[in-house]
């Protein structure tokens, strides 16, 4: 009787194979929901999308792990380290989206940030030009609908923006993260290959 024969041995492969499976339905679930958040969300950035991020990229470390590569299976680990890292750069993406259009320090762009200014500044002057008749009659009401029209401008400016470049952060993020698992894999299994006798 070999040892696959053995119920403990069966039961160790099958539950190797549940978390695997678990593994890749964590991860595929985060990806559509990222998907989901980028597809529901229009105009500015708002800071529910770092609520978002952060609490993805906490469901895929609790709850998944990154995948270990296994003899004679490279291109399965390859196309699952990719999906993993891949997936852990949507939801840093979303995670630093709304930071990176309000921080000029965290996302300098200072062509781009002078030209929403000036939109801004635009969007004001057309608020003006349509309230004017309204203006004799309270002026306040009339420096908010500009001061509202000029915010909605600069931030919708600012989104787009932002939204170009999400894919250059959110492949770093990925890169880095597909590097780290690789370097913890290999930890790994050197580890294990010392601890032999």
């Amino acid at each position: 009787m070999d040892d696959r024969s053995r119920p403990g041995a069966q039961g160790s492969v099958t539950n190797g194979a549940d978390r695997g499976a678990g593994n890749r339905a964590g991860v595929l679930g985060t990806a559509l929901a990222g998907v989901l958040a980028f597809a529901l969300a229009s105009g500015s950035w708002q800071w529910f999308s770092t609520y978002l991020g952060l609490t993805l990229l906490a469901v895929i470390f609790s709850f998944t792990r990154p995948p270990v590569p296994t003899p004679g299976a490279r291109s399965e680990y390859t196309r699952s380290l990719t999906a993993y890292s891949l997936v852990v750069g949507l939801c840093v993406a979303l995670a630093v989206a709304p930071a990176m259009q309000r921080w000029a320090w965290f996302f300098p762009m200072s062509g781009t940030r002078t030209k929403c200014a000036r939109l801004g500044s635009y969007a004001s002057l057309q608020a003006q030009a349509a309230l004017s008749g309204l203006g004799g009659q309270d002026s306040a009401a009339l420096a908010y609908a500009q001061s509202d029209q000029s915010r909605h401008a600069v931030d919708d400016c600012l989104a787009s923006t932002t939204t170009l470049w999400l894919p250059v952060y959110a492949l770093a993020a990925a890169l880095l993260a597909a590097l780290g698992a690789w370097l913890v894999s290999r930890a790994g299994a050197s580890r294990t290959t010392a601890g032999k006798p």
